[in-house]
């Protein structure tokens, strides 16, 4: 047991380097209070990452009770029946922000494309489908079937970027291995040539979004450099 525990905390010793180090005003004068902080600071980073609210406070006393080897205030089937009370309530939260955020989503995408088709330059496709040419290329289009290989940026509508591929390679996919709007979108291009997409939700994630960065019935925003295709 005291050699898994070893290898745990050298994991924890090895991440804690990697992300720099802390900047707390904690003072460790021992390797026992250096495993002391790591320990405590990895639990407050998962309850920090899964948002669980705590008052540390209480999260000490059960610390000290545990390590002590103290009874539990609460029975193990009041600890069970707490966080599932807990973890259904918290679902229950997430479910109704979804459905809000679906809703606003809609209402702001549909208002942008009718306002964006009507901007310089802008084409719509029967499906709905926005794109505007920034570079012309040359040659034949790409077809449903084919593996494209591009360069490409997507940005919500309030301007935050969810990803891209510069700073990369270059991203290579089936164009009918991706969303709905990427399929037909690049089947309007030639090789050499850079569009912008405005795609509809309907057309990309829709009602599920791609958690975390896109939201349920999110527009996107793509400007795409198609490379090559085969």
């Amino acid at each position: 047991m005291r050699s898994l525990l070893f290898v745990a905390v050298c994991g924890m010793l090895v991440a804690c380097n990697r992300s720099g180090g802390g900047g707390g005003s904690v003072s460790l004068a021992s390797q026992e209070d250096s495993v002391s902080y790591i320990v405590g600071f990895q639990i407050g980073g998962t309850l920090k990452q899964q948002a669980i609210p705590v008052k540390l406070d209480i999260v000490m006393n059960g610390l000290r009770d545990a390590v002590g080897g103290k009874k539990s205030a609460l029975t193990n089937d009041q600890m069970r029946a707490t966080l599932v009370g807990y973890q259904q309530k918290a679902m229950e939260a997430q479910r109704h922000r979804d459905s809000t955020s679906a809703a606003t989503n809609v209402a702001e995408g549909e208002k942008f494309l009718a306002d964006n088709k009507k901007a310089e330059g802008v084409q719509t496709t029967a499906s709905g489908l926005q794109w505007k040419v920034l570079k012309e290329g040359t040659g034949p289009h790409p077809k449903s079937t084919s593996v494209a290989t591009v360069h490409y940026k997507g940005t919500l509508l309030n301007g935050d970027e969810f990803d891209s591929s510069y700073g990369r390679e270059p991203a290579s996919f089936p164009l009918n291995q991706v969303i709905p709007g990427w399929t037909e979108a690049v089947q309007l291009m030639n090789a050499g040539a850079k569009y912008k997409f405005w795609i509809p939700s309907k057309l990309a994630y829709g009602p599920n979004g791609s958690p975390p960065r896109i939201g349920p019935n999110a527009t996107l925003i793509f400007e795409v450099e198609l490379l090559s295709f085969k």
